[in-house]
């Protein structure tokens, strides 16, 4: 039996929190790596070069600079996301005529995610922003583009509420939007695709496919989703460090910038990390989303 629609919107919010949790513990010092490549990549020479380099100038700590606002980002994100995502399900049922109880195809589930990541976009940009200009402190202080003394979570949302106001954390909105709408679809269509996969190969139903294949899956979604945005996440990372220095471009014209100044491949500045980066971090996201609502459905006697 199904539960209560307020029952189920708690479930997908709290199972949702607990994957964004795992995701940023297990994958969050690769992803500052990625965002320091992405905003300066000629400062480093390669993935290795800048971790040990950050390892170096500041420590461990370093490598989990922004991990508050990333907790807050993902932990807000994937809330929102799982419990739009449950929501968007119902919708494509609707729009595709599918009977109640029945289940929904792998495409079907990938198109429910691209519109659930609309919803998600608005809590993540503000979070992410903060997040990134953590990131990039160091490199932002060392090419003189900024004054020390701003390393604080508090200190970076100051700054942005008294030079732009409340809508100044949403700088970079644009390219979250051009971001996530393609990427969920590849992101849900990649995990659930790899899941019946695995789920034919083992005579077995989704349910059924184990720990291990269930978080290659979860990787396997991560890696379709950066694959197709990745230059699309570097313009968005690059307007919203930049835009501490008063750097205030849009999402054209900083990609337009990128291309022309530093060529084609800076779009990919820190695709290594983060592709490293993907198989832990979304397998772990996704492991406890599935055990949290697994747990919980039982719980609710569904």
């Amino acid at each position: 039996m199904a539960p209560h629609p307020i029952v189920q919107a708690v479930i997908d919010f709290t199972a949702g929190a607990a994957g964004g949790t795992a995701c940023v513990l297990s994958g969050q010092p690769l992803d500052t790596v990625k965002v320091k490549m992405q905003t300066f990549p000629g400062m480093y020479r390669g993935f290795v070069h800048c971790l040990l380099s950050t390892f170096r100038q500041v420590g461990v700590r370093g490598l989990y600079k922004g991990t508050t606002p990333a907790l807050l980002a993902n932990v807000c994100e994937n809330s929102v996301l799982f419990l739009s995502y449950g929501f968007c399900q119902d919708v494509v049922r609707y729009l595709a005529a599918v009977e109640a109880g029945r289940g929904l195809s792998d495409f079907q589930k990938a198109s429910s995610g691209s519109l659930a990541s609309i919803f998600s976009s608005l809590v993540l940009c503000p979070t992410e922003l903060v997040k990134c200009r953590l990131q990039a402190m160091y490199e932002m202080e060392a090419s003189g583009k900024i004054t020390r003394g701003q390393q604080k979570v508090w200190s970076v949302v100051k700054s942005v509420m008294e030079t732009d106001g409340p809508l100044g954390f949403y700088q970079g909105l644009t390219s979250s939007l051009l971001r996530e709408f393609p990427g969920y679809f590849c992101f849900f269509g990649g995990y659930e695709f790899s899941r019946s996969t695995f789920a034919r190969y083992m005579g077995t139903d989704k349910e059924g496919i184990g720990t291990a294949a269930l978080m290659f899956s979860g990787g396997f979604g991560g890696a379709c989703l950066w694959l197709l945005i990745y230059p699309i996440d570097c313009v968005k990372s690059r307007i919203q460090v930049y835009s501490l220095a008063g750097r205030q471009e849009g999402f054209l014209k900083t990609f337009l910038g990128i291309v022309r100044n530093e060529g084609f491949r800076a779009l990919y500045s820190g695709l290594t990390p983060t592709m490293i980066r993907t198989f832990p971090a979304n397998g772990a996201l996704f492991w406890a989303y599935e055990f949290t609502r697994k747990f919980m459905m039982e719980a609710a006697g569904a």
